[in-house]
């Protein structure tokens, strides 16, 4: 069976990422392209390195007859999203990109974006979009609703150890560098090459990062109590990848085991043996996730580090295998790609 796709916001870098799996994907058709700047235009003209597809021209939202649609991707800004979808037929199945519906309480919505949900009964419905954690639900949902590629980096390095016990909940510290490709493809004055260029700058420091919502919604619920992480992103002058260095109380060993353990029937998380550190290199373009443990010299003290592609597993990769459980489609289809190297 072929699944009609449509993609609002495709003249993105998470909408083209969509578009190139996609490609890769024997059971799925796209039939509609938005992009509200650029409509009229070919997606080669706007991405030539899709030149080689026969893909729709771009249009605006409101010119895509739905009827026709088994499965919409929703890669538009935040709180735009929410306005969109708060308006889209009601049986249609949607993976988000975005932010607008990862947050189970509004309230907190409010307070780390600033403004107020816009489409709470949609809220309602959405289950958070972290393939391998929320399975079942996510074959079972209408909209889904994918993760921050920072919150994702983060809790594949720490969910099975919160749930396991084997850390010290309070005294956890992470430390996050991200290509520029995570802030997406609007013009933006520091993100010009002379000014990221040879350059390495922490942001958002002090804990005011908007994925620290992510991080306390879901490592609190696995905890059965308050969790609160220090974390502190990094931005890099690199066009794709994200590395956690995540520092831990608690014993090596047993945390590479927990991992080990958790993650040994995935598919695309790979724990390394103990001692080796992965590299964004190793994961680029890819949906691969790669995880590795050291111990630390001071007794007692782990450092978990975790690398994946932001734009793929971080974003469109994980928002098509969320897609692939809501068909009814094997979960890896179109992605098992080999990472890019060099």
């Amino acid at each position: 069976m072929t699944h009609k796709i449509a993609i609002l916001g495709a003249s993105g870098y998470t909408g083209a990422e969509l578009v190139r799996l996609i490609a890769g994907h024997p059971n799925m058709d796209i039939v509609a392209l938005s992009g509200e700047r650029k409509a009229g235009m070919k997606m080669a003209e706007v991405f030539p390195h899709l030149r080689h597809m026969t893909l729709p021209t771009l249009c605006k939202i409101d010119e895509i007859d739905f009827s026709g649609v088994d499965l919409c991707f929703c890669a538009l800004p935040h709180k735009t999203s929410q306005e969109v979808i708060r308006d889209l037929p009601g049986g249609l199945k949607i993976v988000d990109l975005s932010a607008d519906f990862r947050l189970r309480d509004p309230a907190d919505y409010q307070k780390w974006y600033g403004n107020p949900h816009a489409a709470l009964a949609q809220q309602d419905e959405a289950v958070y979009g972290l393939s391998e954690f929320y399975r079942d639900e996510i074959r079972a949902a209408r909209l889904v609703a994918g993760t921050g590629c920072n919150a994702a980096t983060g809790q594949f390095a720490l969910r099975p150890l919160i749930s396991a016990g084997v850390i010290d909940l309070d005294d956890i510290i992470l430390d996050l560098k991200c290509a520029v490709s995570g802030a997406g493809r609007s013009l933006k004055e520091n993100l010009l090459h002379a000014e990221l260029s040879e350059g390495y700058n922490a942001y958002a420091v002090g804990g005011t990062h908007r994925h620290l919502g992510e991080f306390d919604q879901e490592f609190s619920a696995l905890a059965g109590r308050p969790v609160r992480v220090q974390f502190t992103p990094h931005l890099i002058p690199a066009n794709r990848g994200i590395l956690a260095t995540v520092y831990v109380k608690g014993d090596a060993q047993v945390i590479n085991e927990t991992l080990a353990e958790a993650y040994g029937g995935e598919p695309f998380v790979e724990v390394l043996p103990f001692g080796q550190a992965p590299s964004t290199h190793d994961v680029r373009g890819s949906n691969f996730v790669h995880i590795g443990v050291s111990a630390d010299r001071i007794e007692g003290r782990a450092i978990v580090i975790a690398a994946l592609d932001n734009l793929t597993k971080g974003s469109s990769g994980q928002a098509l295998q969320n897609a692939n459980l809501m068909l009814g489609e094997e979960e890896t289809l179109g992605l098992m790609m080999a990472p890019l190297f060099p």
